[in-house]
């Protein structure tokens, strides 16, 4: 289980290795993603508090990046945070997700992006409700639902 200090650690040290990468260029991108999506996943916007039904959605699933399919989430580890935006607690596996130190709109957070394609997908936050202490505060244009 990842904690508060290995977040850090990741973004400070490096992130994991992924067990594959997706490269395209920002065209390509912007050919295969809606403007929202593209806004969202591939120039770091925040999409309106609230605004994505995933919030209250709590069915069986896993929750995988709209950019390239990798699969980021269980919703075993989703919660009910109130921040507007879905919200996990642990990633799916360690390397899922990479981490980066984000210093913009004078704040100190940390950044989560798809490992695989480095989708801008939100933030993590030291603040979670369950045993890990974590809040990955995710857009939900960044992830797609996929039923078991």
């Amino acid at each position: 289980m990842l904690k508060w200090k290995d977040i850090l650690k990741l973004s400070r040290d490096g992130n994991l290795e992924p067990d594959h990468k997706v490269q395209k260029s920002v065209r390509a991108w912007r050919e295969i993603l809606d403007d929202e999506v593209f806004a969202v996943t591939r120039l770091s916007a925040t999409e309106r508090p609230f605004s994505s039904e995933m919030c209250g959605a709590f069915t069986p699933g896993r929750y995988a990046c709209v950019c390239c399919d990798q699969v980021l989430f269980d919703s075993g580890q989703k919660f009910e945070s109130s921040s507007g935006w879905p919200s996990f607690d642990q990633p799916l596996t360690p390397n899922a997700i990479s981490y980066f130190s984000d210093e913009s709109h004078g704040m100190q957070r940390i950044e989560v992006k798809c490992n695989v394609c480095d989708a801008h997908l939100g933030h993590v936050f030291p603040d979670g409700k369950t045993e890990s202490g974590l809040r990955y505060c995710i857009n939900g244009k960044a992830i797609e639902f996929l039923a078991n």
